[in-house]
């Protein structure tokens, strides 16, 4: 049931509304374990994408996202909320799927504090860990798209593209 590495390693605008409806399973030290559904992704595209971390090129923050899809990137922003992203494509290719949203959790910092995802999760890889993944659960749900939150400084074109997925409920 979980997502193997051949499900990430495609185009952003394909794995991103894939994972609606998935089951990120969240598996603790002690035996216990969360598990969310997927209800709201947002794709970063690449170099191109002036959005994406990716568009100043390879930094030490954003290394991972050059690596095989699959991978877990996290960074911290405004000093208190960890970002979980999930990197799509191939080696060089760098494109990610930040995970706003799931069930139990309206929004990207809430979700990671539900979580309890912090850096350590920095290059993770989905597809072996055992700490994190995400599962299929046979749900093809329908969504709607809308632009992405945060990003007015990539400029007019690349903050009212589209790439929001949310899951219809």
């Amino acid at each position: 049931m979980r997502l193997d590495s051949h499900f990430y390693q495609r185009d952003v605008l394909d794995v991103a509304p894939a994972l609606l409806g998935k089951t990120l399973v969240r598996m603790f030290e002690k035996g216990n374990e969360i598990r969310v559904t997927i209800t709201e992704v947002e794709a970063y595209r690449g170099t191109d994408d002036l959005g994406c971390h990716a568009s100043k090129g390879l930094t030490q923050r954003n290394r991972v996202m050059f690596s095989h899809g699959g991978m877990v990137y996290v960074y911290l922003i405004y000093g208190m909320y960890w970002m979980f992203n999930v990197v799509t494509s191939v080696e060089n290719d760098p494109q990610a799927v930040l995970v706003r949203g799931v069930t139990g959790a309206n929004g990207p910092g809430k979700l990671t504090r539900l979580l309890a995802i912090d850096k350590t999760f920095y290059g993770e890889d989905l597809s072996t860990s055992n700490r994190i993944w995400i599962e299929e659960s046979g749900l093809k749900p329908s969504f709607v798209t809308k632009p992405r939150i945060g990003i007015d400084y990539a400029g007019h074109y690349w903050s009212k593209v589209p790439w929001r997925f949310i899951m219809n409920s």
